[in-house]
């Protein structure tokens, strides 16, 4: 095992700075080594708050100039495949947000180039590791729900009710909008539940016009919500509904809700981004849906009453995404999820794209088959 990680961070955002460098500093095996920005003196401040000894001007100097083990990407979305490619040229472990790239032929060869490589990546789903859906995970796997029939799983966030412009609905920018943003988040919680998807059936929404960019120019404007229809591998069918118009009065205007059924029972999960963080459930010998308490092997001492509290202790304080990366890349272990899931995920945001412009359900295999 590795005394230390020593680890480059690209990118200073707000979440960089909030979930990446508070979890890094606890880290025993973590050594961050230095940070890449855009901006000079934000980024030397950002250093000096973390006590990173070098602050660079790109990241490209940053992988010459450093002798690195990993690279944690943090970037805007159409900066993830370059960087991430030059990092796993070097041989350097792989941490990328997603989207990994702008379509999933990127993604593809930069899986391909980290198995070759033979590094540990990690794409951060992070709502894998939330106490609600990894006790749903546990029933799913224990056999709760039996053979697996169909899911609904939504996702509302009010962020895009104002028109003015924003980078998230600017496909230029961002590659694809609320499929990528929260769909994204609920395919990759769709097959990690019920396996492969082999087909995508999508309806786009357009609600609210989108102002031009701060500069005037015109930009291809990407949907505000989105209905995405799953055909699983093992015949069960799946809706995922995102939108970024709904108005959900909770403290961080979201909801997320899970509903899943099989031949043996009912699984429900409701986070309201507030109080309430709720597994239900009900066998098909039970008259009624009823609690089930989350265990607390699942909550790993993160506060239970407050959601945003939980997920700060999760990702902050729990052995969960950038420590669970460190920790995999010390023990020189696979992680996930990995590139491969990335992958997986980018093809149904493509396929979901395809089938939203053109009208008609789209199969994964023809997204392969194009990444050539």
């Amino acid at each position: 095992m590795a005394e230390k990680v020593r680890v480059g961070i690209a990118g200073t955002s707000w979440w960089a700075d909030s979930m990446y460098l508070p979890a890094l500093a606890g880290h025993p095996q973590a050594e961050v080594r230095a940070v890449a920005g855009t901006r000079p003196a934000h980024t030397r401040e950002f250093a000096a708050k973390w006590g990173i000894r070098t602050a660079y001007d790109t990241v490209a100097e940053m992988l010459d100039g450093e002798p690195l083990d990993a690279l944690i990407v943090a970037t805007p979305n159409r900066s993830h495949f370059p960087i991430a490619h030059a990092a796993l040229e070097r041989g350097l472990h792989l941490l990328c947000e997603k989207p990994v790239g702008m379509s999933s032929a990127e993604v593809r060869r930069l899986a391909d180039l980290a198995a070759a490589k033979g590094v540990t990546t990690m794409v951060p789903f992070t709502y894998r590791n939330m106490p609600g859906m990894r006790y749903l995970r546990e029933l799913v796997d224990e056999g709760y729900l039996g053979q697996p029939y169909h899911m609904n799983m939504r996702y509302y966030a009010g962020y895009g009710r104002v028109g003015e412009y924003a980078w998230r609905f600017d496909l230029d920018v961002a590659g694809a909008a609320l499929a990528g943003d929260l769909g994204s988040h609920l395919a990759y919680l769709a097959r990690w539940y019920f396996g492969e998807v082999a087909s995508v059936t999508a309806e786009f929404g357009f609600s609210v016009p989108r102002a031009s960019r701060p500069d005037g120019s015109d930009y291809p404007r990407g949907e505000d919500s989105a209905i995405i229809l799953l055909h699983f591998v093992n015949g069960a069918t799946g809706s995922l509904h995102v939108s970024s118009v709904a108005h959900e009065p909770s403290s961080f205007g979201q909801l997320q809700a899970v509903e899943l059924h099989g031949s043996a029972g009912t699984l429900h999960h409701t986070n309201d981004w507030n109080a309430i963080q709720g597994v239900s459930g009900a066998r098909a010998d039970e008259p009624a849906v009823h609690e089930l308490p989350i265990p607390d092997r699942h909550w790993g001492g993160a506060p239970r009453d407050d959601a945003h509290e939980t997920y700060k202790h999760v990702f902050r304080e729990q052995d969960t995404q950038a420590r669970a990366f460190v920790s995999a890349v010390a023990r020189g272990e696979r992680v996930q999820p990995d590139l491969a899931d990335g992958l997986a995920v980018q093809r149904i945001v493509d396929a979901a794209m395809r089938s939203a412009h053109e009208g008609r359900r789209v199969p994964i295999a023809e997204i392969v088959a194009a990444e050539g």
